[in-house]
């Protein structure tokens, strides 16, 4: 079974910081990759940031310069680190893991998902 549980999600004034957590129940190189999603209501899920297997990180256009992704791969967890928040970085964060299965010819993608963080920032 795979699991993934958020931590580390609250309340925050705008210009605050807050670092979230992902702990993963398996490796984390059982994925070959990782990374933070968040929703509003009414809205879609959208991509933050991840990070491969390999190191490489990917971050939203918004998240530059203010976001950085991490990897602890003997705690199997990821980190969103988050500084100078902004009202509109208010939403529900998720952690996403992507595994790769089977072969290159017959290969697919699945994507597991924790429970998701609330993340409130005030003005």
């Amino acid at each position: 079974q795979v699991h993934l549980v958020e931590s580390g999600g609250g309340l925050v004034q705008a210009g605050g910081s807050l670092r979230l957590s992902c702990a993963a129940s398996v490796s984390i190189f059982s994925f070959y990759r990782m990374g933070w999603y968040r929703q509003e209501p009414g809205k879609q899920r959208e991509l933050v940031a991840d990070i491969t297997s390999g190191g490489t990180r990917n971050y939203a256009d918004s998240a530059k310069g203010r976001f950085t992704i991490s990897r602890d791969n003997a705690k199997n967890t990821v980190t969103l680190q988050m500084n100078s928040l902004e009202a509109e970085d208010t939403a529900v964060y998720y952690c996403n893991a992507r595994s790769r299965q089977g072969p290159v010819s017959l290969r697919y993608d699945y994507d597991y998902w924790g429970q998701g963080t609330q993340v409130t920032v005030s003005s």
